[in-house]
Protein backbone atom coordinates (compact mmCIF):
# COMPACT_ATOMS: atom_id res chain seq x y z
CA UNK A 1 0.00 0.00 0.00
CA UNK A 2 1.55 3.22 -1.00
CA UNK A 3 1.35 6.05 1.67
CA UNK A 4 -1.36 8.08 -0.27
CA UNK A 5 -3.23 4.85 -0.60
CA UNK A 6 -2.98 4.46 3.51
CA UNK A 7 -3.90 8.05 3.75
CA UNK A 8 -7.10 7.85 1.67
CA UNK A 9 -8.06 4.79 3.86
CA UNK A 10 -7.15 6.40 6.91
CA UNK A 11 -9.17 9.49 6.31
CA UNK A 12 -11.74 7.21 5.20
CA UNK A 13 -11.90 5.82 8.50
CA UNK A 14 -11.63 8.70 10.56
CA UNK A 15 -14.84 9.97 8.49
CA UNK A 16 -16.67 7.34 10.61
CA UNK A 17 -15.19 7.95 13.78
CA UNK A 18 -17.78 10.35 14.76
CA UNK A 19 -20.99 9.18 16.19
CA UNK A 20 -23.34 11.23 14.07
CA UNK A 21 -21.37 10.83 11.01
CA UNK A 22 -21.02 6.95 11.87
CA UNK A 23 -25.32 7.03 11.95
CA UNK A 24 -26.18 8.75 9.14
CA UNK A 25 -24.00 6.21 7.16
CA UNK A 26 -25.36 3.51 8.49
CA UNK A 27 -28.87 4.94 7.76
CA UNK A 28 -28.23 5.79 4.08
CA UNK A 29 -26.24 2.31 3.91
CA UNK A 30 -28.95 0.32 4.94
CA UNK A 31 -31.92 2.16 2.82
CA UNK A 32 -33.14 0.81 -0.34
CA UNK A 33 -33.45 3.78 -2.41
CA UNK A 34 -31.02 7.05 -2.09
CA UNK A 35 -32.58 9.06 0.53
CA UNK A 36 -32.79 12.85 0.85
CA UNK A 37 -31.23 14.91 3.42
CA UNK A 38 -34.68 15.32 4.60
CA UNK A 39 -35.17 11.80 4.94
CA UNK A 40 -31.91 11.43 6.55
CA UNK A 41 -32.63 14.28 8.99
CA UNK A 42 -35.30 12.48 10.29
CA UNK A 43 -33.93 8.88 10.17
CA UNK A 44 -30.75 9.79 12.33
CA UNK A 45 -32.71 12.68 14.86
CA UNK A 46 -30.54 15.46 13.53
CA UNK A 47 -31.00 18.94 12.29
CA UNK A 48 -31.01 19.07 8.33
CA UNK A 49 -27.77 21.65 8.48
CA UNK A 50 -26.03 19.43 10.68
CA UNK A 51 -27.15 16.56 8.41
CA UNK A 52 -25.98 18.08 5.26
CA UNK A 53 -22.46 19.10 6.58
CA UNK A 54 -21.92 15.25 7.78
CA UNK A 55 -23.14 13.59 4.31
CA UNK A 56 -21.14 15.93 2.14
CA UNK A 57 -17.90 15.02 4.08
CA UNK A 58 -18.70 11.43 3.32
CA UNK A 59 -19.56 12.22 -0.03
CA UNK A 60 -16.01 14.05 -0.03
CA UNK A 61 -14.31 10.76 1.52
CA UNK A 62 -15.40 8.88 -1.28
CA UNK A 63 -18.15 6.82 0.98
CA UNK A 64 -21.28 8.06 -0.33
CA UNK A 65 -22.26 8.89 -3.68
CA UNK A 66 -25.20 11.29 -5.30
CA UNK A 67 -27.48 11.90 -7.80
CA UNK A 68 -30.11 14.21 -8.30
CA UNK A 69 -33.84 13.20 -8.82
CA UNK A 70 -37.55 14.72 -8.35
CA UNK A 71 -38.70 13.05 -5.40
CA UNK A 72 -42.61 13.91 -6.68
CA UNK A 73 -42.29 12.51 -10.37
CA UNK A 74 -43.43 15.27 -11.60
CA UNK A 75 -41.64 16.68 -14.58
CA UNK A 76 -41.48 20.05 -16.38
CA UNK A 77 -42.52 23.80 -15.39
CA UNK A 78 -43.72 23.91 -11.57
CA UNK A 79 -42.16 20.47 -10.64
CA UNK A 80 -39.63 22.09 -8.79
CA UNK A 81 -35.77 21.40 -8.03
CA UNK A 82 -34.63 18.03 -8.39
CA UNK A 83 -33.14 16.74 -4.63
CA UNK A 84 -29.91 15.68 -3.93
CA UNK A 85 -29.91 12.06 -3.11
CA UNK A 86 -27.10 10.07 -1.29
CA UNK A 87 -26.20 6.68 -1.76
CA UNK A 88 -23.75 4.02 -0.29
CA UNK A 89 -20.58 4.08 -3.13
CA UNK A 90 -19.11 0.65 -3.55
CA UNK A 91 -15.30 1.91 -2.40
CA UNK A 92 -14.40 -0.75 -0.29
CA UNK A 93 -11.70 0.55 3.36
CA UNK A 94 -9.54 -1.72 4.62
CA UNK A 95 -6.71 -1.11 6.57
CA UNK A 96 -4.03 -4.05 8.00
CA UNK A 97 -0.80 -2.88 9.68
CA UNK A 98 0.92 -4.57 8.59
CA UNK A 99 0.14 -5.17 5.36
CA UNK A 100 -2.21 -8.08 4.26
CA UNK A 101 -3.48 -8.98 1.29
CA UNK A 102 -6.08 -11.60 2.02
CA UNK A 103 -8.46 -10.15 -0.79
CA UNK A 104 -5.75 -11.26 -3.13
CA UNK A 105 -5.76 -15.05 -1.65
CA UNK A 106 -9.31 -15.32 -2.29
CA UNK A 107 -9.00 -13.95 -5.78
CA UNK A 108 -6.61 -16.78 -6.31
CA UNK A 109 -8.66 -19.35 -4.77
CA UNK A 110 -11.36 -18.62 -6.25
CA UNK A 111 -9.61 -18.58 -9.65
CA UNK A 112 -8.04 -22.19 -9.05
CA UNK A 113 -11.25 -23.30 -7.75
CA UNK A 114 -12.91 -22.48 -11.07
CA UNK A 115 -10.02 -23.73 -13.38
CA UNK A 116 -10.06 -27.36 -11.26
CA UNK A 117 -14.03 -27.43 -11.34
CA UNK A 118 -13.39 -27.44 -15.18
CA UNK A 119 -12.59 -30.76 -15.39
CA UNK A 120 -12.63 -32.02 -12.05
CA UNK A 121 -16.41 -31.51 -10.70
CA UNK A 122 -15.34 -32.62 -7.16
CA UNK A 123 -13.59 -29.20 -6.42
CA UNK A 124 -17.04 -27.59 -6.98
CA UNK A 125 -18.56 -30.17 -4.66
CA UNK A 126 -15.95 -29.77 -1.95
CA UNK A 127 -16.34 -25.67 -1.75
CA UNK A 128 -20.08 -26.30 -1.35
CA UNK A 129 -19.00 -29.03 1.87
CA UNK A 130 -16.49 -26.62 3.44
CA UNK A 131 -19.57 -23.44 3.21
CA UNK A 132 -21.82 -26.03 4.63
CA UNK A 133 -19.66 -26.69 7.51
CA UNK A 134 -18.82 -22.98 8.01
CA UNK A 135 -22.05 -22.04 8.13
CA UNK A 136 -22.97 -24.15 10.43
CA UNK A 137 -20.25 -23.17 12.84
CA UNK A 138 -20.51 -19.68 12.27
CA UNK A 139 -24.58 -19.83 13.34
CA UNK A 140 -23.25 -22.12 16.15
CA UNK A 141 -20.94 -19.81 17.55
CA UNK A 142 -23.88 -16.83 17.51
CA UNK A 143 -26.66 -18.99 19.14
CA UNK A 144 -29.90 -20.28 17.99
CA UNK A 145 -32.13 -17.96 15.69
CA UNK A 146 -35.46 -19.26 15.58
CA UNK A 147 -37.83 -16.89 14.76
CA UNK A 148 -36.74 -14.19 11.26
CA UNK A 149 -35.96 -11.28 13.72
CA UNK A 150 -33.45 -13.16 15.51
CA UNK A 151 -31.82 -14.72 12.15
CA UNK A 152 -31.84 -11.15 10.78
CA UNK A 153 -30.11 -9.92 13.73
CA UNK A 154 -27.42 -12.50 13.43
CA UNK A 155 -27.18 -11.60 10.03
CA UNK A 156 -26.51 -8.53 10.74
CA UNK A 157 -23.86 -8.70 13.02
CA UNK A 158 -22.14 -10.89 9.99
CA UNK A 159 -22.24 -7.93 7.18
CA UNK A 160 -25.41 -8.98 5.27
CA UNK A 161 -27.64 -5.71 6.69
CA UNK A 162 -30.80 -7.32 6.28
CA UNK A 163 -33.65 -5.33 6.06
CA UNK A 164 -37.50 -6.67 5.28
CA UNK A 165 -39.37 -6.01 2.21
CA UNK A 166 -42.55 -7.16 2.33
CA UNK A 167 -42.47 -11.12 3.93
CA UNK A 168 -38.96 -11.81 2.55
CA UNK A 169 -35.83 -10.32 3.93
CA UNK A 170 -33.41 -8.67 1.70
CA UNK A 171 -29.54 -8.82 2.41
CA UNK A 172 -28.21 -5.25 1.20
CA UNK A 173 -24.46 -6.11 1.35
CA UNK A 174 -22.70 -9.18 0.05
CA UNK A 175 -20.18 -9.85 2.14
CA UNK A 176 -18.01 -11.41 -0.65
CA UNK A 177 -18.93 -8.13 -2.95
CA UNK A 178 -15.71 -8.33 -4.44
CA UNK A 179 -15.17 -11.63 -5.72
CA UNK A 180 -18.52 -12.58 -6.38
CA UNK A 181 -17.96 -9.67 -8.92
CA UNK A 182 -15.16 -11.83 -10.53
CA UNK A 183 -16.19 -15.46 -9.70
CA UNK A 184 -20.19 -14.76 -9.74
CA UNK A 185 -21.13 -18.36 -9.98
CA UNK A 186 -18.50 -19.76 -7.61
CA UNK A 187 -19.16 -17.42 -5.02
CA UNK A 188 -22.92 -16.55 -4.90
CA UNK A 189 -23.31 -20.68 -4.95
CA UNK A 190 -20.98 -20.98 -1.97
CA UNK A 191 -22.95 -17.94 -0.09
CA UNK A 192 -26.46 -20.12 -1.12
CA UNK A 193 -24.98 -23.08 1.21
CA UNK A 194 -23.39 -20.98 3.77
CA UNK A 195 -26.73 -18.91 4.38
CA UNK A 196 -28.71 -22.35 4.10
CA UNK A 197 -26.67 -24.45 6.21
CA UNK A 198 -27.02 -21.52 8.90
CA UNK A 199 -31.00 -21.47 9.04
CA UNK A 200 -30.88 -25.23 9.30
CA UNK A 201 -28.12 -24.82 12.16
CA UNK A 202 -30.41 -21.57 13.68
CA UNK A 203 -33.45 -23.52 13.46
CA UNK A 204 -34.83 -20.98 11.40
CA UNK A 205 -39.12 -21.45 11.00
CA UNK A 206 -41.14 -20.26 8.08
CA UNK A 207 -37.96 -19.02 5.98
CA UNK A 208 -35.35 -20.32 3.42
CA UNK A 209 -32.31 -19.14 1.57
CA UNK A 210 -33.10 -18.54 -1.94
CA UNK A 211 -30.32 -17.39 -5.10
CA UNK A 212 -32.41 -13.92 -6.15
CA UNK A 213 -29.20 -12.24 -7.88
CA UNK A 214 -30.17 -8.03 -8.17
CA UNK A 215 -28.10 -5.08 -8.49
CA UNK A 216 -26.84 -3.38 -5.27
CA UNK A 217 -27.16 -6.65 -2.71
CA UNK A 218 -26.57 -9.77 -1.61
CA UNK A 219 -27.43 -12.50 -4.43
CA UNK A 220 -29.53 -14.63 -1.60
CA UNK A 221 -32.72 -13.47 -0.31
CA UNK A 222 -34.64 -14.98 2.72
CA UNK A 223 -38.02 -15.89 1.52
CA UNK A 224 -40.82 -17.36 3.18
CA UNK A 225 -40.93 -21.26 2.82
CA UNK A 226 -43.78 -22.40 0.85
CA UNK A 227 -45.91 -25.35 2.71
CA UNK A 228 -45.07 -28.62 1.45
Amino acid sequence: MTEDQLAASAAGIGALADPARRALYRFVAASANPVSRDQAAAGVGLPRHTVKFHLDRLVEEGLLETEYRRLTGRRGPGAGRPSKLYRRSEREIEVSLPERHYDLAGRILADAVETAAASVPAAREAVADAAVREGRRLATATGPAPRLADTARALGELGYEPRMEGERVVLGNCPFHTLAKEHTALVCGMNLGLLEAMLEQWGTKGACAVLDPAPGRCCVTLEPRKPA
